[in-house]
């Protein structure tokens, strides 16, 4: 296994498991991952994707971090005002909720009715993170033509969603 490969290909992947879990940057925990990578190496079998296997030690540190923050804020709090203050989300009202949930609906259904090679690259590229080339290698097309359906694929979701922007 080329260590320095598998990172360059998982490296915005990894980014981005790490931010959607923990809703911050933290290079603290992209090294994290790196080395359990590279020290779980010998234990990867080929049965599955290692794309796959990277994602779910991304996943499984992003979520032993929170797991382990939230335990210091409530072993080092002494005040109850300081817990409700860090548990409360202040943007997490029953409004915004309803207002954030229509706008998902929204944009997925405006996905759903794309072309189906727009679809498709719109989905593994934007939502599962492939890069270009891993996208156009799977659907065994040039680079160039992944791009191209990227850009009329994002065009055409910003027509149908120009009032959400």
């Amino acid at each position: 296994m080329d260590f320095n490969k598998v990172i360059e290909n998982n490296k915005q992947n990894i980014k981005n498991i790490i931010r959607l879990i923990t809703k911050e940057d933290n290079e603290d925990l992209e090294q994290e991952v790196y080395v359990k990578i590279w020290k779980n190496a010998d234990k990867y079998e080929e049965k599955g994707s290692i794309k796959s296997w990277i994602s779910t030690i991304a996943r499984n540190t992003s979520l032993d971090y929170l797991k382990s923050s939230y335990q210091k804020v409530f072993r080092t709090s002494t005040s109850d005002e300081f817990v409700m203050d860090s548990i409360k989300d202040k943007k997490s009202t029953p409004e915004n909720k309803v207002i954030s949930l229509e706008r998902q609906k929204r944009i997925i259904d405006a996905i759903e009715h794309l072309k189906p090679k727009f679809k498709e690259v719109i989905v593994m590229c934007e939502i599962n993170g492939y890069t270009y080339e891993e996208c156009a290698q799977k659907l065994n097309c040039p680079i160039g033509t992944i791009k191209s359906r990227i850009f009329n694929a994002k065009k055409e979701l910003a027509e149908q969603l120009q009032d959400l922007l």
